[in-house]
Order: structure tokens, then sequence, then C-alpha cells
């Protein structure tokens, strides 16, 4: 098929002007070559504003030095920008879902989408591959979309795949795709693994990210059955039970015998394994993330974690304190949508004490820490230490069997405070 507006990443850059609104793709699909040649435009441009859920790799619009050129809206902080929120960088607090929204009801007018996207096919369509998220609805309502034509993207199914007409400009490049490497859980993130893995049922339906948590809870899933996957993002932790048919969806009420995703970030293997897999559908995060539709699937198991938890079940994910640390993101969709699954088990998943050795289990939030799940919506919440199980139980149950959960050393100071909250009818243990 050929390929139309073919030019350099600088000329392609070109189609930006001063006072625009940028989208940029994110995760592992971050275009860095028309980012990069943004950046170098610099000098040319005035108030160009970005916005972009988390990006990967070199985020030179967020340099403090091109102030005047660039500035950054954030659905979701990452690394690397995070020391540049309250600078440079400003956080949108907003539900995963309601992203799209912004786009398509006219609340925020994007001028140019950057892509990173694979070569198309002898229809001329080619595909968002492994980010999909917001970004579609993005290039429905962009006045330009530039994309960035890459062999190294895989070719995935959903709702991610655009016609060579819908791009202003066309990039050839060969970058390769950025990959999460494999972290070894902990010996705690291996504890935290095999309990919720313990009440995980055959037949469920699984969401959960990256890191060592959903990786330890993967590696004891072995025994399981017929498991399926609806999830916002996901990273090569599921492939060894897909090829052992451990995870195959096939109790799924919505989209069964698929994997449902809006975003995905590994390594090669996860790309290789993701590319023209009719298996997987990487689709829209408005449909992906809407809770009428995780809630239809049978025993939605969601495993999300958070920063800290207070005595009450208030869960903080997106700050320290005032600080802003990461985002909302789908939690809340996902906790809200397995709880209305039938059998759903939504939990929240987190070592019992920082790396520093502070009890991530507190009796207050930090002052100015925002609550992303309220205490009405948590039920379940895992440790090393095990499983508190919080639905329909009382400030004080609740406070007693957070307390329980956490490290050995907080106890005592998290004795007091339920005793000064709630008086002497506390069950010490």
């Amino acid at each position: 098929m050929k390929i139309p507006n073919i030019m350099t990443a600088d000329e392609a850059v070109k189609l930006i002007k001063s006072n625009d609104r940028v989208l940029i793709q994110g995760g592992s699909a971050t275009p860095q070559t028309l980012v990069k040649a943004m950046v170098g435009r610099a000098p040319e441009l005035r108030n160009v504003e970005i916005v972009h859920l988390h990006t990967e790799g070199e985020s030179g619009y967020a340099n403090p030095d091109l102030r005047e050129s660039f500035h950054t809206k954030a659905f979701f902080i990452g690394g690397n920008v995070r020391k540049m929120v309250g600078n440079t960088v400003d956080y949108i607090p907003i539900f995963l879902s309601d992203i799209p929204s912004l786009f398509r009801e006219g609340y925020m007018d994007l001028d140019v989408v950057l892509v990173n996207v694979s070569p198309p096919d002898k229809h001329g369509f080619c595909s968002l591959g492994i980010s999909v998220d917001i970004v579609i609805s993005g290039i429905e309502q962009g006045k330009k979309v530039i994309a960035q034509i890459n062999p190294k993207m895989p070719r995935t199914f959903g709702d991610g795949l655009v016609h060579l007409n819908k791009f202003d400009a066309c990039v050839l490049v060969e970058d390769d795709i950025h990959e999460m490497k494999f972290v070894a859980p902990t010996k705690e993130e291996q504890a935290i693994g095999k309990h919720i893995a313990g009440i995980i049922d055959d037949g469920a339906t699984l969401q959960m990210g990256i890191g060592g948590i959903p990786n330890a809870v993967l590696t004891y899933l072995t025994n399981h059955k017929d498991l399926g996957v609806h999830t916002e993002m996901f990273s090569e932790g599921i492939v060894d039970l897909v090829e052992k048919g451990i995870v195959n969806g096939s109790q799924k009420k919505v989209n069964p015998f698929k994997i449902i995703s809006g975003f995905a970030m590994g390594t090669r293997r996860l790309y290789d394994f993701m590319d023209d897999n009719p298996e997987i559908e990487m689709n829209d995060i408005a449909y992906v993330n809407d809770t009428s539709i995780i809630r239809q699937n049978p025993k939605v198991t969601a495993i999300n974690s958070a920063i800290e938890i207070d005595l009450t079940g208030q869960v903080c994910a997106d700050s320290i304190g005032t600080r802003m640390f990461s985002g909302v993101g789908g939690q809340m969709d996902f906790m809200r949508g397995a709880a209305l699954s039938k059998g759903g088990k939504p939990i929240i998943a987190i070592p019992s004490m920082t790396s520093k050795g502070v009890s991530k289990i507190v009796s207050l939030l930090k002052p100015g820490s925002g609550v992303v799940t309220t205490r009405a919506h948590a039920r379940y919440v895992a440790t090393e230490y095990g499983i508190a199980e919080l639905f329909g139980k009382s400030l004080r149950e609740r406070a007693e069997s957070l307390r329980d959960i956490a490290h050995p050393d907080s106890r005592e100071e998290l004795d007091k405070a339920i005793f000064e909250r709630f008086g002497s009818s506390l069950t010490i243990k």
C-alpha cells in the first residue's frame, strides 16, 4: 500500500504551531522520533500545551528551560515528568474512562495528535498497536494527526485500526518499542501474591497492571482454570497463563475468549505475542473501563495498588500529601466494576511498609492526600500479612482488620489510634 504524505520528522512537526494543544500517545508507544523533533522546534514555538497519559522515554518538552515553548497537562504522571509537577507540568484529576469524553464532547479541543503506528495493511489501515486507550478518541477529534509508521509496532485487533487518509503527515521510522523489564517480586510481594491468588476463583475475570505484586499473583495461578482478562493494561505475566490454557476467557459474558485491554507494557516477547493475535483486542478506554461493561463479566477480580490507606479504608493512590505522584487512573472504574460483578472482588494490594520503613496503613492520611477509592468502595486490602475484608464492617471493625495486616512494628501505634478514636472495646491481637 502506497503511503501518502511521507516527510521527515522535522518537516512533519512544522504542522505544530504556537498556542496549539498537542496529544501524545503514551506508555511504551510514545512516538519518540516525533517528540524529539517537536522539542527541537522549541525556539520557534510559544505556549504549546502538551496533554498525555504517562509517557515513556525522553520528555524534553517538560524541561524548565523550555517553559515559554511548552507546558504539560498530564492525565497520569509518569516518572519522566514527575519532578516537574508544579513547574512545567500540571495534573488533571480524572477517571481514565472519562478522558475520551473530554475530546469527543468538546471540553478539550486537540490541534495535533502524535502517534506511533504499524505499517498499513493492503487496505491502508495502520494499527495503534499496544496503545489504543485515549488515543483513538484523540485521533477522531484532532484537527491534524502526525504518525510515525514503525514496523516494530505490533499489529493488534480491536478499536485501534486507523486508515492512512487520517494522517496529515507520515514519518517512516524503525524505532524500538520501549520495554519494561521484568523485576522479580520481593519476598513481601510474593506473600501478597499468594494471599490474593488464594481468593481468586476459577472462571474469574482479571484486572491487574504491572509490577511486583501483579507478577507475583500471576505466578500463583498455575492451578486455576478458565480465567479471563478484561483490564485497562497488562504485561507479559499473562503470556505463560495463556499458553498453558489457564487464561482462555471461556467464562466471560462480554467479549468471551478475548483478552480486552487499552494498553500494554512489557518486553519484545509480549509485543511479539500480541502481534496479529486475534485473541487480543486493544480497545477505546471509554469501553474498557466502562463500569457497566466490567460488571457484566463474572467474578471480576480487580487488583490495584495504593500509596497509603487509613484505618477507615480510605485509599490514597495518587499523591504523597499534596505532592502529586501518579494519578487517579482507572482504579475506581475497576474497583466499582468488580464490586458490582457477581462474585467480584475489588482488591487493594500493598506492602505493609515503604522501602524506608514507614507504615502504609496509617491512622490518618497525610494532609492534602487525595482519596482515590473511598472507604465505602474499599472491600479487600491485602498485605504480606494477610487480607482484610472490609465490606459491611463498621469503622471500628475496619480499623481492627486493617491493624491486623499492618506490619507488626506498626500495630501498637495503630492500636493507640483506634483506642483514641473508638474507645476501649478494642480487641488487641
